[in-house]
């Protein structure tokens, strides 16, 4: 694809949304189009077989449906759809987006199973299936697969085979290692797995997707419909029937979306999880060199995201180092984790371990502008 003209490059290490390509921003230039043309139409049937494929999903039994919206707006729709009339969701919570599926299921008054786990570490498996043993009224199990808020990475294969061993439907919440980590949705036991364009493909903000069973999709036809926009039954039936969101699609959106899973193939899966792989370990090789440590066990480490510990002396300001990089041309976050000061450097977009390498010699500038000496003792 011709760039005319190449856009200043950030590289972005925060959450999301992710560093993007030239090419990927550049999809969204194109001549003005009615949604409901053909020609776009077969833009979205394309986009959803592909995206089918990148969870090894089979055509014959799983599908994508889109809907126009951050993340979330599939959290929202998957919660609300999938649970049966006098059913339970059961959530495995050990972090803030894990307990955002609980929110959506209170906002909803949906029946919810709340098991709090600590954000800094896995959920116990062994509690999970007693939750499971004791409450049969339980029709729905979901978690996320990673934590962006922390890094953990949360063992989704035994969640869902405890939840397929009692007869509910598993939700993975894979909206930020879709497209960066290998996954198999059989083979991880994940019934509905979700994503948004703007993380792990690193496309552009502004459309959302799930792959899921279609037996299940069609099953939810009969449960309580509790929204209006975001219902997954009347998203699917719309698509099958006309092949379009039932409401208007962000349309550039949906162009970069198809340039980003182009780039996604080129790559390939693998060589893009070596490529963040590398990242991770960089990120770590520098953090060690200025001092500072990580949160999270480098053991249930997602390799996408790391929660550093901020020094504790009084002269740290997160405000500080956040614009003096910013500045720089790289963008830092700051922790999710309450009673404890942390920053996050996530590896989720189009980087290198030299965008690592390069962020840490600015870094390391920063720190002694607080008045470090590097190491910190």
């Amino acid at each position: 694809m011709e760039v005319v003209k190449s856009v200043k490059r950030n590289v972005l290490l925060n959450p999301g949304p992710a560093t993007t390509t030239d090419t990927v921003k550049y999809a969204q230039v194109v001549p003005d189009i009615c949604p409901r043309e053909k020609e776009f139409v077969d833009i979205m049937d394309e986009i959803r077989r592909e995206l089918v494929k990148v969870v090894h999903g089979d055509p014959k039994k799983h599908t994508a449906v889109l809907f126009a919206g951050s993340g979330t707006v599939v959290q929202d729709v998957l919660v609300n759809s999938l649970v049966p009339e006098n059913k339970k969701i059961c959530v495995v919570n050990n972090g803030s987006y894990s307990a955002r599926l609980v929110e959506i299921a209170q906002h909803y008054h949906i029946p919810c199973v709340d098991l709090k786990f600590p954000s800094t570490g896995l959920p116990d498996l062994k509690a999970v299936g007693q939750a499971l043993d004791n409450d049969r009224d339980i029709a729905v199990v979901a978690t996320t697969h990673h934590e962006t808020g922390t890094g953990v990475l949360n063992p989704v294969r035994e969640i869902g085979k405890m939840a397929h061993d009692h007869g509910c439907v598993f939700i993975a919440d894979t909206i930020s290692t879709y497209g960066l980590l290998p996954i198999d949705m059989e083979k991880e036991n994940i019934d509905f797995c979700m994503s948004s364009a703007q993380k792990g493909l690193a496309a552009m903000t502004g459309v959302s997707w799930t792959v899921g069973g279609i037996d299940e999709i069609v099953k939810s036809k009969t449960y309580p419909t509790r929204s209006y926009y975001c219902n997954l039954f009347m998203q699917y039936d719309f698509f099958e029937r006309v092949g379009e969101m039932h409401f208007t699609p962000p349309v550039q959106t949906i162009y970069a979306l198809q340039q980003a899973i182009r780039e996604y193939w080129q790559e390939g899966e693998m060589p893009r999880y070596e490529r963040l792989s590398r990242c991770w370990e960089a990120v770590h090789k520098g953090m060690q060199e200025i001092g500072l440590e990580s949160v999270i066990d480098k053991k249930i480490q997602s390799k996408l995201v790391v929660t550093i510990k901020a020094p504790k002396d009084g002269k740290f300001d997160f405000f500080k180092l956040h614009d003096y990089c910013y500045e720089r041309g790289f963008t830092i976050y700051p922790g999710k984790m309450f009673g404890l000061e942390t920053f996050r450097l996530c590896n989720l977009g189009v980087i290198t371990c030299k965008d690592i390498e390069d962020f840490f010699v600015i870094a390391k500038e920063a720190f002694r502008k607080m008045g470090y000496s590097i190491p910190i003792a």
